[in-house]
């Protein structure tokens, strides 16, 4: 049987974090993000974990290599023997080049990227329509999940609402921006090298799944 390491891509608010637990859930192979596999690098002391360390906590940014040495120690731990799926990683050419050495190192391979696409207007939408009760909290999204009663918190009656700067438009756009540069150059090395899969990510969740449910099961 073919291992199933994967990679997962798509912009913010594509559904990538939903898909990445409905992945493991049915395939039960590691996830690996790079944000949880740092933090533990750094509690586990490892060496890469303490050089991390040493550029986080003078507020720099982490070196390529470093990162790429963490990935490393991380895929040759044991649990990854039945396969794995990267998400956060890679995130620029040099780190894929990297993962490819990384992969032929230690016999793991990519074999498949997955790439939930969604056109930017849509998550522009997805991503603005989050709005919050100024007195209790509660969330809601214009479009998604509205207030029963325009204007009026459903849960406390309350009329002032108010939008994170994460959820205001010139904030989204600008993340946006930043993370479609970053994918492009990825998405052309994956797709020369026949790995890549777009899935339409602009439909419901378990439809979404299914399709990337025959993708994978096609790798076995």
């Amino acid at each position: 049987m073919t291992k199933m390491n994967l990679m997962l891509m798509g912009l913010p608010g594509a559904g990538k974090g939903t898909q990445a637990e409905k992945i493991v859930d049915a395939f039960h192979i590691a996830h690996i993000s790079t944000g949880d596999i740092f933090r533990a690098a750094m509690k586990n002391e490892t060496p890469m974990g303490l050089e991390a360390k040493k550029y986080i906590d003078r507020g720099d940014l982490v070196p390529d290599e470093v990162t790429n040495g963490i990935v490393k120690e991380r895929l040759a731990e044991d649990d990854i023997q039945d396969g794995y799926m990267l998400d956060g990683f890679p995130r620029n050419m040099a780190q894929a080049v990297a993962l490819d050495e990384i992969g032929k190192d230690l016999g793991k391979p990519l074999n498949a990227v997955i790439d939930i696409h969604v056109d930017p207007e849509s998550l522009i939408e997805r991503l603005t329509g989050r709005y919050i009760c100024r007195n209790c909290g509660a969330t809601y999204h214009k479009i998604f999940n509205p207030t029963k009663v325009e204007g009026t918190c459903d849960r406390c009656g309350h009329h002032e609402f108010y939008q994170r700067e994460d959820d205001k438009l010139e904030t989204v756009k600008n993340r946006l921006e930043v993370n479609i540069k970053m994918n492009t150059p990825l998405l052309d090395f994956y797709e020369q090298r026949h790995l890549l899969y777009t899935v339409d990510g602009n439909r419901d969740i378990e439809d979404v799944f299914a399709d990337i449910e025959t993708i994978l099961n096609n790798l076995k």
